[in-house]
């Protein structure tokens, strides 16, 4: 019901008496918003910054220029040659930059933004800086004539109209599979590749996407202002859309049309009073921008959205999940089958052995517990095992298939889960939509279906699996609090449910009962004890040796990078060495 009343409020705004000059405003405002929107999901989810989104916004402005003035082409047709090439070039542009981190990323958006503005600039065939002039306006052909769209009224109703198509496809893609693991680019890249999720291929698609939402806002603003010329195309404007997303909430869909109102409006009421003021004539709004943008970033770096999103109620996801079909389970192996057999693994760091040499083996409804003081190489041994640290030197064999040297994506995809040390979640999204992530390998529908809602069915199979395996580790009444709101305990409690969410033939917990009250330990034994009656394999690495005591087959006991020594949990207890590495005496 929310997009039937915004996309009637289009054509009836149009037809309000509001003066021409505001429609126009109006019209610029919505070629702004959706280059906005793109850097949105570009810059403000995925966390991919971007001043190249101009250069984007010329390919498609010049490509409809070219083509409708030299091969006579309907403008309508150009729209989706401009794509093709946007689509390409941003294809390989992010297949060679978004490899990169830090700031190299945007100083390389600021390369290929440069090089095109001065492309554009010197090629004979485009006009050089002068550009191309003549364009027509966009008409719709019809059995009376066509009927011009012009500059006014009807040209508002279909940039707006585009505009929201844009921003309900982005709100549908953002609250699903993809989306979810759209979402974790920014600050989850380790956990999301350890759910399965290739991240660099999600980068290069949104990246793709922020592209061609720019390429449509550069094929509308051409014919709208009937000329084109490198100057709206050059770095300043790639600035300024930045500039735009970022001040009316870069983390916000809704945001990129605040933020481009907010400067469109001001941009032009200041070029006004600004000399008024000052007495002489200067580009000084830049100087006030330059000082917004200062205090923003410094008293609301979530831009100005957020102020609105604050106190808009959060609606609960309305659970439609009940009577949805399960997700598919993986054939378990049969009991006392080597599940996992880890041989002279080895990793150094420079001159630094972390860990050496170790081997054991996990055999199928066994639960293994990996334990040593701190600094032992736990961890780093839980790194190797699941892809996250490359191998110096040994090999791992997962289900009879050696998976050393596989990314961790594809080791997750294979059937082993993991939970991480220092707890990893995406704190603004729900318990039940982190849950769900943990079954992304079970599922396969991406971001076309996620933006057009045909993902419907799918997405009720797997909140049906995170809810249960929430309900069956004792936290089922946090489903829908947001992540970051959780105690510690129940924090970790929700990273075991997001393993558990894809089915796994092995799953490793790196300290799952730090933080957990007694009971809930108590309970936590209980499940572990669960598992593996189900066929489960569990290596765990917990510094609570009653926990560890009570629910372990098989100890693994490393001291500084070693294997010290390994047996029954009884077997282990009467060890002088183990007493010794512990205690530090053998007595």
């Amino acid at each position: 019901m929310k997009w039937l009343a915004l996309f009637a409020a289009v054509p009836l705004i149009a037809w309000l008496p509001l003066p021409d000059f505001w429609i126009f405003q109006l019209n610029y405002i919505g070629l702004y918003a959706l280059t906005c929107l793109g850097l949105v999901l570009l810059t403000g989810v995925s966390g991919l910054t971007s001043f190249g989104q101009a250069a984007f916004v010329g390919m498609g402005a010049y490509t409809t220029a070219w083509l409708t003035l030299n091969l006579g082409m309907s403008p309508w047709m150009t729209l989706f040659v401009g794509l093709a090439l946007t689509g390409v070039s941003a294809l390989v542009v992010g297949l060679i930059t978004l490899r990169m981190s830090g700031h190299y990323l945007p100083l390389a958006t600021i390369s290929w933004g440069l090089a095109l503005y001065y492309l554009m600039g010197n090629l004979d065939a485009l006009g050089k800086y002068d550009g191309l002039l003549g364009l027509k306006s966009l008409s719709i052909p019809g059995p009376e004539g066509d009927f011009d769209l012009g500059q006014g009224r009807a040209f508002f109703v279909l940039t707006w109209l585009i505009l929201m198509v844009a921003a309900m496809g982005f709100t549908h893609l953002l609250d699903s599979r993809a989306g979810r693991a759209i979402r974790s680019l920014k600050n989850g890249t380790q956990m999301a590749e350890a759910m399965g999720i290739n991240t660099f291929r999600y980068k290069v698609t949104v990246f793709i996407l922020a592209a061609l939402l720019a390429s449509v806002a550069g094929w509308l603003m051409a014919h709208f202002q009937r000329t084109v010329n490198p100057s709206a195309f050059g770095l300043k404007m790639g600035i300024e859309y930045l500039f735009m997303a970022v001040v009316g909430g870069v983390g916000y869909v809704w945001g990129a049309i605040v933020g481009a109102g907010l400067i469109k409006l001001m941009d032009d009421q200041l070029q006004v009073l600004l000399p008024r003021l000052i007495g002489t004539s200067g580009s000084y709004e830049v100087i006030v921008f330059g000082i917004a943008l200062v205090l923003v970033l410094k008293y609301l770096p979530d831009g100005l959205w957020s102020l609105v999103a604050r106190h808009l109620p959060r609606r609960n996801r309305t659970e439609d999940w009940t009577h949805a079909e399960a997700l598919e389970e993986r054939n378990k192996p049969c009991p006392g089958e080597v599940v996992l057999d880890v041989q002279n693994i080895r990793k150094q760091f420079g001159g630094l052995v972390a860990v050496n040499d170790i081997c054991f083996q996990i055999k199928a409804g066994q639960i293994v517990g990996l334990i040593g003081p701190n600094g032992a190489g736990k961890s780093t041994t839980f790194n190797l095992i699941t892809g996250v640290l490359p191998l110096t030197s040994g090999t791992v064999t997962f289900q009879d298939e050696t998976i050393s040297g596989l990314p961790s994506r594809d080791i997750a995809r294979r059937g082993m889960a993991r939970t991480f040390q220092h707890v990893k979640m995406i704190p603004d999204m729900t318990v039940l939509e982190n849950v769900a992530m943990g079954a992304y390998s079970r599922s396969h529908r991406g971001v076309l279906s996620g933006m057009l809602r045909t993902n419907v069915a799918e997405e009720r199979r797997l909140f049906k699996e995170a809810q249960h395996q929430l309900e069956r580790i004792g936290i089922g009444h946090t489903l829908h609090e947001l992540a970051g709101n959780l105690a510690m305990g129940q924090q970790r409690l929700m990273e075991i449910a997001r393993a558990l969410c894809a089915d796994p033939a092995l799953l490793l917990l790196d300290e799952p009962a730090a933080g957990l009250r007694h009971k809930e330990k108590l309970a936590l034994a209980d499940v572990l004890r669960q598992l593996r009656g189900e066929g489960v394999s569990i290596l765990l690495v917990e510094h609570d040796m009653d926990l560890v005591m009570k629910v372990c087959d098989h100890l693994v006991v490393m001291e500084f990078g070693t294997l010290l020594t390994q047996g029954t949990p009884e077997e282990i207890q009467q060890s002088p060495a183990v007493r010794a590495a512990y205690l530090g005496t053998e007595h």
